[in-house]
């Protein structure tokens, strides 16, 4: 079995062969594994891709195809009625980009709505490292990593449990 179908198994594979596979053991990762394991894997959080500038985003609005028939329907104003139509082209394309403007706003209000979220939803995780319990940030937990949950708790990451009493999750 390959290391993918292993890792993609887990959960039908006992806690010890689990383990195993993740070169760790019951008493957790020290230190100096969890960090060669963060650089290795990085930071446990999705990737976000590239931000845009203001510009982009700027632009983006321009690719809407009511926009687009908007800015068709200034340009023919203008070569149908000659000047009698530029009054009517400069009203659409104020109407467009006040519409531009006002979505790159918008844009800006939920990306920092979003990054307040992730912000919140960012809990520490309790971790049984160097064969002490410790608290980290949920992004640097690492495969191998010992996770204690209590009550209350939020689940940090995908993980495999090995032992559980009462249970109970949303």
């Amino acid at each position: 079995m390959s290391k993918e179908q292993k890792r993609d198994a887990f959960y039908m594979q006992s806690k010890e062969s689990v383990l195993e596979a993740v070169e760790a053991s019951k008493k957790g990762l020290t230190t100096e594994q969890a960090s060669q394991r963060l650089s290795e894997f990085g930071r446990n959080e999705l990737d976000e891709g590239e931000k845009k500038t203001l510009i982009q985003k700027f632009l983006d609005q321009f690719k809407d195809l009511m926009i687009i028939i908007l800015l068709v329907a200034a340009g023919l104003s203008v070569v149908t009625e000659g000047m009698h139509g530029l009054t009517d082209a400069i009203i659409i394309l104020v109407v467009v980009v006040l519409n531009a403007a006002f979505g790159v706003y918008q844009e800006g209000q939920a990306e920092a709505a979003i990054e307040a979220l992730k912000s919140m939803s960012s809990p520490l995780a309790r971790v049984r490292r160097d064969g002490h319990v410790s608290e980290v940030d949920s992004k640097e937990l690492v495969p191998g990593d010992i996770v204690m949950l209590e009550a209350g708790d939020v689940v940090p990451a995908d993980m495999r449990l090995l032992e559980a009493a009462s249970l109970k999750i949303e």
